[in-house]
Protein backbone atom coordinates (compact mmCIF):
# COMPACT_ATOMS: atom_id res chain seq x y z
CA UNK A 1 0.00 0.00 0.00
CA UNK A 2 3.05 2.17 0.84
CA UNK A 3 4.72 1.83 -2.60
CA UNK A 4 1.31 1.98 -4.66
CA UNK A 5 1.01 5.44 -3.02
CA UNK A 6 4.43 6.35 -3.74
CA UNK A 7 4.22 6.26 -7.62
CA UNK A 8 1.78 8.94 -7.81
CA UNK A 9 3.89 11.36 -5.83
CA UNK A 10 6.95 10.62 -7.73
CA UNK A 11 5.13 11.62 -11.24
CA UNK A 12 3.84 14.95 -9.76
CA UNK A 13 7.12 15.81 -8.59
CA UNK A 14 8.75 14.91 -12.40
CA UNK A 15 5.82 16.67 -13.40
CA UNK A 16 6.50 19.76 -11.95
CA UNK A 17 10.39 19.62 -12.34
CA UNK A 18 9.57 19.10 -16.18
CA UNK A 19 7.23 22.13 -15.46
CA UNK A 20 10.10 24.00 -13.61
CA UNK A 21 12.63 23.24 -16.46
CA UNK A 22 9.87 24.82 -19.28
CA UNK A 23 9.32 27.81 -17.13
CA UNK A 24 12.91 28.43 -16.96
CA UNK A 25 13.50 27.97 -20.78
CA UNK A 26 10.73 30.24 -21.56
CA UNK A 27 12.17 32.87 -19.22
CA UNK A 28 15.56 32.54 -20.54
CA UNK A 29 13.99 32.46 -24.07
CA UNK A 30 12.25 35.70 -23.34
CA UNK A 31 14.99 37.71 -21.71
CA UNK A 32 17.00 37.13 -25.00
CA UNK A 33 14.57 37.62 -27.05
CA UNK A 34 14.13 41.42 -24.51
CA UNK A 35 17.90 41.97 -24.79
CA UNK A 36 17.78 41.48 -28.60
CA UNK A 37 14.74 44.16 -28.44
CA UNK A 38 17.09 46.24 -26.18
CA UNK A 39 19.93 45.90 -28.81
CA UNK A 40 18.09 46.48 -31.85
CA UNK A 41 16.79 49.76 -30.17
CA UNK A 42 20.24 50.63 -29.18
CA UNK A 43 21.52 50.31 -32.46
CA UNK A 44 18.71 51.92 -34.34
CA UNK A 45 19.26 54.67 -32.13
CA UNK A 46 22.98 54.94 -32.46
CA UNK A 47 22.58 54.51 -36.31
CA UNK A 48 20.49 57.54 -36.51
CA UNK A 49 22.96 59.15 -34.21
CA UNK A 50 25.33 58.29 -36.72
CA UNK A 51 23.24 59.16 -39.66
CA UNK A 52 22.22 62.70 -37.90
CA UNK A 53 25.79 63.29 -37.21
CA UNK A 54 26.78 62.70 -40.89
CA UNK A 55 24.53 64.81 -42.31
CA UNK A 56 25.74 67.76 -39.88
CA UNK A 57 29.61 66.70 -41.33
CA UNK A 58 28.40 67.18 -44.74
CA UNK A 59 26.43 70.08 -44.33
CA UNK A 60 29.50 71.73 -42.48
CA UNK A 61 31.68 70.54 -45.20
CA UNK A 62 29.71 72.18 -48.15
CA UNK A 63 29.24 75.16 -45.88
CA UNK A 64 32.87 75.25 -45.80
CA UNK A 65 33.76 74.49 -49.57
CA UNK A 66 30.97 77.27 -50.31
CA UNK A 67 32.62 79.60 -48.71
CA UNK A 68 36.18 78.74 -49.94
CA UNK A 69 34.67 79.04 -53.12
CA UNK A 70 33.45 82.53 -52.27
CA UNK A 71 36.66 84.21 -52.51
CA UNK A 72 37.54 83.49 -55.89
CA UNK A 73 34.59 85.57 -57.41
CA UNK A 74 35.01 88.53 -58.74
CA UNK A 75 33.50 91.55 -59.71
CA UNK A 76 33.58 93.04 -63.46
CA UNK A 77 32.71 96.27 -64.56
CA UNK A 78 33.48 98.14 -68.00
CA UNK A 79 33.32 101.46 -66.35
CA UNK A 80 35.55 102.02 -63.28
CA UNK A 81 32.87 102.37 -60.45
CA UNK A 82 33.10 104.75 -57.36
CA UNK A 83 30.35 104.78 -54.76
CA UNK A 84 26.99 102.63 -54.81
CA UNK A 85 25.26 101.29 -57.84
CA UNK A 86 22.19 99.25 -55.72
CA UNK A 87 20.07 102.72 -56.41
CA UNK A 88 21.25 103.47 -60.18
CA UNK A 89 18.68 102.23 -62.60
CA UNK A 90 19.42 99.40 -65.11
CA UNK A 91 23.15 99.57 -63.40
CA UNK A 92 24.76 96.05 -64.92
CA UNK A 93 23.46 98.39 -68.43
CA UNK A 94 25.23 101.27 -67.47
CA UNK A 95 27.96 100.28 -65.80
CA UNK A 96 28.58 97.04 -67.42
CA UNK A 97 28.33 94.91 -64.43
CA UNK A 98 29.17 91.44 -63.98
CA UNK A 99 30.81 88.48 -62.15
CA UNK A 100 34.00 86.01 -63.09
CA UNK A 101 35.54 83.37 -61.58
CA UNK A 102 39.28 83.20 -60.92
CA UNK A 103 40.95 79.89 -62.02
CA UNK A 104 44.17 79.97 -61.43
CA UNK A 105 46.57 80.83 -59.12
CA UNK A 106 48.27 83.92 -61.39
CA UNK A 107 45.13 85.63 -62.33
CA UNK A 108 43.03 84.39 -65.30
CA UNK A 109 39.32 84.48 -65.02
CA UNK A 110 36.30 82.98 -67.02
CA UNK A 111 33.47 85.08 -67.64
CA UNK A 112 31.09 85.63 -70.29
CA UNK A 113 31.46 87.49 -73.08
CA UNK A 114 28.63 90.06 -73.67
CA UNK A 115 29.74 91.03 -69.93
CA UNK A 116 33.63 91.72 -71.08
CA UNK A 117 33.48 92.53 -74.29
CA UNK A 118 35.62 90.40 -77.61
CA UNK A 119 39.46 90.00 -77.31
CA UNK A 120 41.48 92.68 -76.63
CA UNK A 121 38.95 94.67 -74.39
CA UNK A 122 39.14 96.53 -71.02
CA UNK A 123 37.81 96.16 -68.00
CA UNK A 124 37.73 96.56 -63.88
CA UNK A 125 38.33 93.59 -61.57
CA UNK A 126 37.14 93.81 -58.08
CA UNK A 127 38.76 91.01 -56.15
CA UNK A 128 37.68 89.66 -52.95
CA UNK A 129 39.05 91.81 -50.48
CA UNK A 130 38.23 95.29 -52.47
CA UNK A 131 41.18 95.21 -54.57
CA UNK A 132 40.65 96.63 -58.43
CA UNK A 133 42.92 95.65 -60.83
CA UNK A 134 42.79 96.50 -64.75
CA UNK A 135 41.97 93.09 -66.60
CA UNK A 136 42.59 92.64 -70.37
CA UNK A 137 40.37 90.24 -72.45
CA UNK A 138 42.65 87.59 -73.88
CA UNK A 139 40.32 85.18 -75.30
CA UNK A 140 36.48 85.92 -75.88
CA UNK A 141 33.92 84.00 -78.09
CA UNK A 142 30.53 85.25 -78.44
CA UNK A 143 28.85 82.03 -79.98
CA UNK A 144 29.34 80.06 -76.72
CA UNK A 145 29.24 83.99 -74.40
CA UNK A 146 32.99 83.30 -72.59
CA UNK A 147 35.72 84.98 -71.78
CA UNK A 148 38.81 84.94 -69.74
CA UNK A 149 40.39 87.97 -68.47
CA UNK A 150 43.95 88.28 -67.67
CA UNK A 151 44.99 90.60 -64.52
CA UNK A 152 48.71 91.30 -63.27
CA UNK A 153 48.62 89.30 -59.62
CA UNK A 154 50.08 85.95 -58.19
CA UNK A 155 48.87 83.72 -55.34
CA UNK A 156 45.50 84.11 -56.28
CA UNK A 157 42.80 81.94 -54.19
CA UNK A 158 41.24 80.16 -57.84
CA UNK A 159 38.55 77.40 -57.63
CA UNK A 160 38.83 74.02 -58.84
CA UNK A 161 37.01 73.06 -62.10
CA UNK A 162 35.07 70.04 -62.19
CA UNK A 163 33.60 67.48 -64.55
CA UNK A 164 30.86 69.28 -66.27
CA UNK A 165 30.46 66.09 -68.93
CA UNK A 166 29.53 63.95 -65.51
CA UNK A 167 26.89 65.67 -63.94
CA UNK A 168 23.10 63.95 -63.30
CA UNK A 169 19.84 65.58 -63.25
CA UNK A 170 18.54 67.19 -59.45
CA UNK A 171 22.27 66.80 -58.53
CA UNK A 172 22.70 69.60 -55.70
CA UNK A 173 24.48 72.91 -57.13
CA UNK A 174 25.59 76.53 -55.78
CA UNK A 175 25.16 79.96 -58.15
CA UNK A 176 27.82 82.57 -57.04
CA UNK A 177 27.92 86.02 -58.18
CA UNK A 178 27.15 90.16 -57.90
CA UNK A 179 22.83 90.33 -58.57
CA UNK A 180 22.24 94.26 -58.79
CA UNK A 181 25.71 95.93 -57.81
CA UNK A 182 29.04 95.16 -55.60
CA UNK A 183 27.09 96.07 -52.61
CA UNK A 184 25.08 92.32 -52.73
CA UNK A 185 28.87 90.89 -54.30
CA UNK A 186 29.41 86.90 -53.37
CA UNK A 187 25.61 86.07 -53.23
CA UNK A 188 24.90 83.00 -52.70
CA UNK A 189 21.83 80.47 -54.41
CA UNK A 190 21.14 77.41 -53.74
CA UNK A 191 19.47 75.23 -56.36
CA UNK A 192 19.65 71.50 -58.21
CA UNK A 193 20.61 70.60 -61.54
CA UNK A 194 16.98 70.72 -63.85
CA UNK A 195 17.93 69.96 -67.35
CA UNK A 196 21.28 68.77 -69.50
CA UNK A 197 21.72 69.86 -73.04
CA UNK A 198 19.73 72.66 -72.80
CA UNK A 199 19.11 74.98 -75.97
CA UNK A 200 18.18 78.55 -76.32
CA UNK A 201 17.11 80.93 -79.03
CA UNK A 202 18.36 84.36 -78.82
CA UNK A 203 17.05 87.08 -81.08
CA UNK A 204 17.74 90.37 -81.66
CA UNK A 205 17.04 93.25 -83.91
CA UNK A 206 19.72 91.69 -86.50
CA UNK A 207 19.54 87.84 -86.33
CA UNK A 208 18.52 84.80 -84.13
CA UNK A 209 21.23 82.57 -82.51
CA UNK A 210 21.05 79.53 -80.72
CA UNK A 211 23.24 78.34 -77.60
CA UNK A 212 23.08 74.91 -77.08
CA UNK A 213 24.66 72.48 -74.49
CA UNK A 214 23.63 74.70 -71.52
CA UNK A 215 22.85 73.51 -68.19
CA UNK A 216 19.90 74.12 -66.57
CA UNK A 217 19.41 75.01 -62.90
CA UNK A 218 16.66 76.71 -60.81
CA UNK A 219 19.22 78.61 -58.46
CA UNK A 220 18.48 82.19 -58.62
CA UNK A 221 20.43 83.82 -60.94
CA UNK A 222 19.67 87.87 -61.79
CA UNK A 223 21.84 89.52 -64.52
CA UNK A 224 24.84 90.95 -61.97
CA UNK A 225 25.36 86.98 -62.11
CA UNK A 226 26.45 86.93 -65.44
CA UNK A 227 29.93 85.60 -65.49
CA UNK A 228 29.18 83.78 -62.05
CA UNK A 229 29.99 80.71 -60.98
CA UNK A 230 27.99 77.14 -60.72
CA UNK A 231 29.34 75.30 -58.20
CA UNK A 232 28.83 71.12 -57.26
CA UNK A 233 28.26 70.73 -53.54
CA UNK A 234 32.04 69.21 -53.82
CA UNK A 235 33.02 72.57 -54.44
CA UNK A 236 34.10 72.57 -58.21
CA UNK A 237 33.43 74.91 -60.93
CA UNK A 238 30.99 72.92 -63.46
CA UNK A 239 29.71 76.17 -65.03
CA UNK A 240 29.97 79.97 -65.83
CA UNK A 241 26.43 81.31 -65.42
CA UNK A 242 25.23 83.22 -68.55
CA UNK A 243 21.11 83.75 -68.65
CA UNK A 244 18.00 83.94 -67.03
CA UNK A 245 14.93 82.91 -68.85
CA UNK A 246 12.96 86.14 -67.93
CA UNK A 247 9.28 85.38 -68.44
CA UNK A 248 9.51 82.45 -66.06
CA UNK A 249 10.55 81.63 -62.55
CA UNK A 250 13.42 79.36 -61.70
CA UNK A 251 14.63 78.79 -65.20
CA UNK A 252 18.73 80.19 -65.39
CA UNK A 253 21.56 78.49 -67.38
CA UNK A 254 25.06 77.99 -67.45
CA UNK A 255 27.92 76.90 -69.63
CA UNK A 256 29.89 74.13 -69.10
CA UNK A 257 33.55 74.85 -67.67
CA UNK A 258 34.63 71.53 -69.88
CA UNK A 259 34.40 73.82 -73.13
CA UNK A 260 36.94 76.20 -72.07
CA UNK A 261 39.09 73.87 -70.21
CA UNK A 262 41.83 73.34 -72.85
CA UNK A 263 42.48 77.02 -73.22
CA UNK A 264 42.47 77.56 -69.68
CA UNK A 265 45.70 75.00 -69.74
CA UNK A 266 47.26 76.43 -72.61
CA UNK A 267 47.62 79.65 -71.12
CA UNK A 268 48.29 78.51 -67.92
CA UNK A 269 51.15 76.34 -69.07
CA UNK A 270 52.37 79.11 -71.80
CA UNK A 271 51.00 82.17 -71.18
CA UNK A 272 49.35 82.34 -74.54
CA UNK A 273 46.40 80.99 -76.49
CA UNK A 274 46.76 81.07 -80.60
CA UNK A 275 43.21 79.59 -81.31
CA UNK A 276 43.09 77.65 -84.04
CA UNK A 277 40.50 78.43 -86.82
CA UNK A 278 37.80 75.19 -88.45
CA UNK A 279 35.87 78.02 -90.48
CA UNK A 280 32.23 76.52 -89.79
CA UNK A 281 29.41 76.81 -87.77
CA UNK A 282 27.20 73.69 -87.19
CA UNK A 283 24.03 72.53 -85.29
CA UNK A 284 23.22 69.40 -83.44
CA UNK A 285 20.01 67.35 -83.37
CA UNK A 286 18.40 69.57 -80.48
CA UNK A 287 18.59 72.58 -82.91
CA UNK A 288 18.19 71.01 -85.91
CA UNK A 289 14.02 70.73 -85.46
CA UNK A 290 14.41 74.68 -84.75
CA UNK A 291 15.60 74.98 -88.17
CA UNK A 292 13.82 71.97 -90.66
CA UNK A 293 11.17 69.93 -89.00
CA UNK A 294 11.48 67.66 -92.07
CA UNK A 295 15.26 67.02 -91.34
CA UNK A 296 16.52 63.75 -89.26
CA UNK A 297 19.53 64.15 -87.42
CA UNK A 298 20.11 61.06 -84.98
CA UNK A 299 24.19 62.02 -84.41
CA UNK A 300 27.07 64.22 -85.65
CA UNK A 301 26.19 67.84 -86.31
CA UNK A 302 24.68 69.57 -89.26
CA UNK A 303 26.94 72.02 -91.35
CA UNK A 304 25.19 75.30 -91.13
CA UNK A 305 27.85 78.09 -92.25
CA UNK A 306 31.07 77.93 -93.89
CA UNK A 307 33.23 81.01 -93.53
CA UNK A 308 34.63 82.12 -96.64
CA UNK A 309 38.04 82.93 -94.83
CA UNK A 310 38.14 79.75 -92.96
CA UNK A 311 40.52 76.59 -94.05
CA UNK A 312 37.35 74.82 -95.44
CA UNK A 313 36.16 77.28 -97.55
CA UNK A 314 37.31 75.39 -100.87
CA UNK A 315 37.91 72.23 -99.55
CA UNK A 316 34.33 70.31 -100.89
CA UNK A 317 32.38 70.30 -97.52
CA UNK A 318 29.15 71.66 -98.51
CA UNK A 319 25.94 73.19 -96.29
CA UNK A 320 24.15 70.06 -95.27
CA UNK A 321 26.36 68.06 -95.03
CA UNK A 322 27.09 66.05 -91.56
CA UNK A 323 30.22 65.82 -89.36
CA UNK A 324 30.31 62.44 -87.69
CA UNK A 325 34.08 62.44 -86.85
CA UNK A 326 37.35 64.54 -86.15
CA UNK A 327 40.47 62.39 -86.23
CA UNK A 328 38.35 59.55 -84.92
CA UNK A 329 36.92 61.60 -82.20
CA UNK A 330 32.98 61.20 -82.47
CA UNK A 331 31.38 64.57 -82.26
CA UNK A 332 27.71 65.11 -81.36
CA UNK A 333 27.16 68.71 -80.68
CA UNK A 334 29.25 71.77 -81.47
CA UNK A 335 30.67 72.13 -78.14
CA UNK A 336 32.26 68.63 -79.12
CA UNK A 337 33.98 70.31 -81.92
CA UNK A 338 35.06 73.48 -80.63
CA UNK A 339 36.82 71.20 -77.17
CA UNK A 340 38.77 69.57 -79.88
CA UNK A 341 39.98 72.17 -81.96
CA UNK A 342 40.94 74.31 -78.96
CA UNK A 343 43.28 71.71 -78.08
CA UNK A 344 45.02 71.99 -81.56
CA UNK A 345 47.38 74.63 -83.00
CA UNK A 346 46.95 76.74 -86.15
CA UNK A 347 48.59 74.88 -88.97
CA UNK A 348 47.88 71.32 -87.64
CA UNK A 349 45.97 69.46 -90.20
CA UNK A 350 42.60 67.70 -88.97
CA UNK A 351 40.72 64.99 -90.66
CA UNK A 352 36.62 65.42 -90.89
CA UNK A 353 34.29 62.33 -91.38
CA UNK A 354 31.58 63.55 -93.13
CA UNK A 355 28.05 61.79 -94.42
CA UNK A 356 26.65 63.65 -97.29
CA UNK A 357 23.20 61.09 -98.88
CA UNK A 358 24.27 57.80 -97.04
CA UNK A 359 28.15 58.27 -98.23
CA UNK A 360 30.30 58.92 -95.63
CA UNK A 361 34.19 60.62 -96.57
CA UNK A 362 36.76 62.22 -95.41
CA UNK A 363 37.83 65.77 -95.81
CA UNK A 364 41.31 67.01 -94.50
CA UNK A 365 42.33 70.36 -93.67
CA UNK A 366 44.67 72.42 -91.86
CA UNK A 367 43.83 74.58 -89.09
CA UNK A 368 43.98 78.52 -89.65
CA UNK A 369 44.78 81.08 -86.94
CA UNK A 370 41.77 82.95 -85.51
CA UNK A 371 43.19 86.15 -84.54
Amino acid sequence: MYYENQKPKKRYIIVFIICLLLIILLLFALNLKFEKVNFDIQKNYNTRNLVAENVIVEENNIVNKIEEASESIVGISKLKQNGTSVFLKDAETSLGLGSGVIVTEDGYIVTNQHVVGDKYSNCYITLENGEIYNGNVVWADSNIDLAVVKISSAKLKYLKLGDSDNLHLAEEVYAIGNPIGFEFQRTVTKGIISGLNRTIKIENDIESTYMEDLIQTDATINEGNSGGALISKEGYLIGINTIKISSAEGMGFAVPINIVKPIIEKLENTGKFEEAYLGIYGYDKEVIPYLNSNLKLDSGIYVAQIMVDGPLFKSGLQIGDIITKVDETEINKMNDLRKYIYTKNPGDVVNLEVQRNGKSFIVSVKLGYKG
